[in-house]
């Protein structure tokens, strides 16, 4: 897609949410190959990118509260403080996304692949996070208020980080460990 083209469409669905739907056009990014997209504090809140291909897209700051990313490939992109709120994330790829500091309120990662994904500092309050693949990926203590993680996959190094969480003993038995690999010296 030409930047032209999108700068069109982002600026089309940005009239759309400022008029209450009445202006411009529903972004609908479905299947868009946007590999290495600058996206910085792009108004996408809303926006259609099922199984869009975010792959290195800057997307830092991005507003995509409600965005509907199922399916999406969203590997090694750079969304730091990035607002996803609600955004429906399931099955999105998001290995080795860097995610600090996001807004993942209530934020929908079914089945999400998050293997070394940077969440330190993003805010995963009533996330659903229910057999997502969250190996190797780095949080911090806003993991207790993660809303759902039974049936996830974690390394062994998050063990401490799990067991602090409110709910541990509810799903505990349906967890799964991967075991952690001794780096190479």
């Amino acid at each position: 897609m030409k930047p032209s083209e999108l700068n069109t469409i982002l600026e089309q669905h940005r009239l759309w949410i400022e008029s209450d739907q009445k202006q411009g056009k529903r972004a609908n990014l479905q299947d868009a190959y946007l590999r290495g997209a600058n996206l910085q504090d792009a108004y996408l809140r809303g926006a259609n990118l099922r199984d869009a291909y975010l792959q290195d897209a800057y997307l830092r700051g991005a507003c995509l509260q409600g965005a509907y990313l199922r399916g999406a490939d969203l590997q090694g992109a750079n969304l730091w403080n990035a607002y996803l709120q609600c955004a429906n994330l399931q099955g999105a790829n998001l290995w080795n996304a860097y995610l600090q500091c996001a807004n993942l309120q209530g934020a929908y990662l079914q089945d999400a692949y998050l293997q070394g994904a940077n969440l330190r500092g993003a805010d995963l309050q009533g996330a659903n996070l229910w057999n997502a693949y969250l190996q190797y990926a780095t949080f911090t203590t806003n993991f207790k208020k993660v809303g759902r993680f039974g049936s996830a996959t974690f390394s062994e190094d998050q063990i401490a980080w799990v067991c602090l969480h409110p709910k541990y003993h509810e799903w505990a038995d349906t967890l799964k460990w991967v075991k952690v690999e001794a780096d190479a010296a």
